[in-house]
């Protein structure tokens, strides 16, 4: 599991691929969310869904839990 820490409260799915080098644009996120994404157990495929700490994005075999900057 990685953590992914974030400066506010919230950050939108679609940042979090990219700030976890997982997407480097809008193509890159649609193809990882037609692949398959999980938040906190459930399939999610709308790449502005708002995530805050705590939650946990599943995606390929990684898991990523957000953080906020302490």
């Amino acid at each position: 599991m990685h953590d992914i820490v974030i400066r506010g409260d919230m950050i939108r799915l679609g940042q979090l691929l990219k700030l976890a080098n997982l997407a480097s644009g809008g193509g890159d996120i649609k193809a990882i969310l037609e692949h398959g994404v999980r938040v906190n157990g459930e399939p999610e495929d709308r790449r502005g869904r708002q995530l805050h700490p705590g939650d946990l994005v599943e995606v390929f075999d990684e898991s990523l839990r957000v953080v906020a900057q302490p």
